[in-house]
């Protein structure tokens, strides 16, 4: 473990960049080969779109690292976070504790806000606009969006007063997690439903991209599914049952359009309810 803690105190910034595109093309190839739902669609386009957006949240959160840091220099000089407040623990354990925190306050709030917040709501609509969701998905956010996500994972690096180490080890898995959820793959039942005991599974995330309530509104969780359990906002859904996107915004052609998708959050938007949005 202090070697894995080592590595990603000092982690290269192309080495961050190979766990993103790395990601990506691992389950882009999966998903070709053992595909979920057989999208009628052209990947390439697709991903494009997507893609953009991903460009979009390197852009932002780059030049506001320092903020990052800022926020873990500040709390480890005045002792103040989580990790200080309790009895010191084996490395191991430590580890877990900081990557199981951060993943509460940096993704499960941050995600659970967007959808009860109705200005972070406009900005998480691009998100769910997506009715063709596979692996490049994980990373189509809004800027504004992103800026969101970012702030709030300066929150969770303050309140559990997290080393560098341990948020670079953190986003490195959030990236990896987020393409292996939103992947178009398709996971032995079993397997898939013993995995949502412990992390987000494709399935179990492929419920909160359904089009309407109530399943827009659960599985908020990005690595480690214990936060939907425990708070309540847990739900399945068979496969075959799933439609995505989100009843609101039925048009296709909008839906990849990035023109149309940057002004999502400033064109007036509700929330989605129980109507029903004519099936692909």
């Amino acid at each position: 473990m202090e070697t894995i803690v080592n590595y990603f105190e000092t982690i290269p910034p192309l080495h961050r960049t190979l766990i993103l595109v790395g990601g990506i093309a691992f389950f882009w190839i999966l998903e070709s080969r053992f595909p979920l739902f057989n999208l009628n669609y052209h990947k390439g386009k697709h991903a494009a779109v997507n893609i953009f957006f991903t460009l979009t949240t390197i852009a932002v959160n780059f030049p506001l690292a320092f903020l990052l840091l800022s926020s873990s220099d500040w709390a480890i000089s005045h002792s103040f976070g989580l990790l200080f407040w309790l009895p010191s623990m084996p490395l191991w354990l430590e580890v877990i504790v900081a990557l199981m925190a951060l993943d509460l306050i940096g993704a499960w709030l941050a995600h659970f806000s967007e959808h009860k917040i109705r200005l972070l709501w406009g900005f998480h609509l691009v998100h769910h606009t997506d009715m063709e969701v596979d692996t490049t998905s994980a990373n189509r956010h809004h800027p504004l969006e992103s800026l969101v996500r970012f702030l709030f994972t300066c929150l969770a690096v303050l309140l559990v007063g997290a080393p560098v180490a341990y948020i670079m080890l953190y986003q490195g898995l959030s990236v990896v997690f987020s393409q292996f959820n939103h992947a178009n793959i398709q996971l032995p039942k079993k397997i898939d439903r013993a995995l949502s005991w412990f992390i987000v599974s494709p399935d179990m995330h492929k419920v909160h991209h359904h089009y309407k309530l109530p399943y827009t509104d659960t599985n908020y969780g990005n690595i480690f599914s214990i936060w939907d359990r425990l708070f309540g906002t847990f739900s399945s859904l068979p496969n075959e049952e799933i439609v995505f996107g989100v009843d609101t915004y039925p048009d296709a052609a909008a839906n990849t359009s990035l023109k149309a998708l940057l002004r999502i959050p400033f064109n007036g938007y509700r929330k989605p309810d129980l109507s029903d949005m004519p099936k692909k």
